[in-house]
């Protein structure tokens, strides 16, 4: 049996690998690299096996870094199912078709900027062919591979092939998300892998706890925090109520909020619905920017089984709209540029969560150089996107072709992570009653992957390492 780590290896996007064992060959997790124009290459490059050769995919979740390469994989031969929990299904049913939109008008950007440069008149005057940019996939691409799509229960074991199952369990990340539990052989050689996906953090709006894992022969764990915690709920409400109301009462300019469409959208809901019932901020003129987060939203309340007994309190089936003053999810591309013509008093939520993509790139552009709006970071960002590179302290960047001063505030809340801190994927790590074969640490930095792996051999006396990209190991 061979595991290979063909992405979220010594970094955080791309999470796929690639498993093989006893005539059968299968994917957990295809997704998409995120952060700059080394993404992009990585991305474009032809993937490293035939994928009419694989038999199954399996998803831990819909994040588009998790799932986002799979209309190419499908265009590319694939043909077999993709099995992920029905909410996961339901979300990809939007979120993939929405990716292969942003990649056709990022080509249709990037063809139309060549050929006002004059690049184009430029090769075609030397007789070379046309150069021009196709996108990664196109949305009857994306529509294509949702036909691959099985939904499944959590708790609910399957075959996908006579030499495998797999269980999904509750990983509180994102609405759909698993843990997968996946056993391969039979008799004595039957050996049992656990890919923890993404892990929530638990006591967080929304959804909820991961679930325990006992026992594993390998595991891969996710480390995308594994060398810090997070701010508390409270000190992050705290911080919350107080970007709020300096930019809306003191300040009087807006709040933007970069949020990715599912998960995030969801929980800032649910808090500025909790803080304006508790009295702590104005009731609020809410905008949700983006259809995707719409839609999402619409997925989150039709699996009110998957939330927590909190939410289901305060938020009911109307999603919080009773606390605001108003709640409006934006729809056409008129009205989403009509938003940059508020001048303050708007809470304005929109995707993409790291600035790459998207309608938010249009309100940062209009808010970033105004120093009474505030800017409200309330997620990872990933090393090469605008989003980190504004995390960071840059004074100026680059977005939509304009060199942007960023004179605005901008707030970090680190507490609304989806992901599991050190201390809670320690807590989780800690349920195992045996020690694994093999621990595998991804989806986390360089540094952060080696430095977590170093951490479990300490503290666990485990067998841990953190894979390079493209390596391959046997699993006996």
């Amino acid at each position: 049996m061979k595991l290979t780590f063909l992405g979220a290896a010594r970094e955080v996007t791309g999470s796929s690998y690639l498993l093989e064992a006893d005539g059968v060959r299968f994917l957990v997790d295809c997704g998409m690299f995120q952060g700059g124009r080394e993404a992009h290459g990585k991305n474009r490059r032809a993937f490293s096996f035939d994928p009419r050769t694989i038999d199954f995919v399996i998803l831990t979740h819909a994040h588009i870094d998790h799932s986002g390469l799979l209309p190419r994989l499908v265009a590319l031969g694939f043909k077999g199912r993709v099995h992920a929990t029905r909410a996961t299904c339901d979300l990809l049913a939007v979120m993939l078709p929405d990716s292969a939109h942003i990649q056709e008008k990022e080509a249709e950007y990037a063809n139309l900027n060549r050929f006002r440069q004059g690049m184009a008149r430029r090769d075609a005057a030397r007789g070379l062919p046309p150069r021009d940019t196709a996108p990664l996939y196109t949305v009857a691409q994306a529509q294509a591979s949702l036909k691959c799509l099985n939904a499944v229960d959590y708790d609910l074991e399957i075959m996908p092939h006579p030499q495998v199952r797999c269980t999904f369990r509750d990983a509180g990340h994102i609405l759909g998300s698993a843990i997968v539990e996946v056993w391969v052989g039979d008799g004595p050689r039957r050996r049992k892998i656990v890919f923890s996906g993404d892990l929530g953090q638990p006591a967080r709006p929304l959804l909820r706890d991961p679930t325990p894992i006992f026992e594993a022969d390998y595991l891969l764990v996710e480390s995308t925090y594994g060398n810090r915690d997070h701010k508390s709920m409270d000190a992050t409400q705290d911080e919350l109520v107080e970007a709020v109301n300096d930019t809306l009462e003191r300040k009087g300019g807006n709040v933007i909020v970069p949020a990715f469409a599912v998960g995030r959208t969801q929980d800032m809901l649910y808090l500025l619905a909790d803080l304006t019932r508790q009295g702590r901020i104005p009731r609020l003129s809410v905008f949700v920017d983006s259809p995707m987060a719409t839609a999402a939203t619409e997925i989150t309340f039709r699996h009110m089984e998957l939330l927590d007994d909190e939410t289901h309190a305060l938020m009911g089936r109307h999603g919080g709209a009773a606390h605001f003053r108003k709640l409006e999810f934006v729809e056409s591309v008129e009205e989403s540029k009509a938003l940059d013509r508020i001048t303050g008093g708007a809470v304005i939520l929109s995707a993409s969560g790291m600035c790459e993509a998207g309608r938010i790139k249009f309100h940062l552009r209009s808010n970033l150089p105004r120093r009474d709006s505030t800017i409200l970071i309330t997620g990872f960002q990933a090393a090469g996107t605008l989003g980190r590179r504004l995390v960071d302290g840059a004074r100026r960047v680059r977005l939509l072709g304009e060199d942007i001063p960023v004179r605005a505030d901008l707030y970090t809340l680190g507490g609304l992570s989806a992901h599991a801190d050190r201390s809670a994927l320690l807590a989780w790590l800690g349920h195992f009653r045996d020690r694994p074969r093999q621990v595998f640490v991804v989806h986390g930095e360089d540094s952060v992957a080696t430095g977590f792996a170093a951490d479990l051999q300490k503290q666990f006396g485990w067998d841990a390492q953190a894979p390079l990209p493209g390596h391959s190991v046997v699993l006996d």
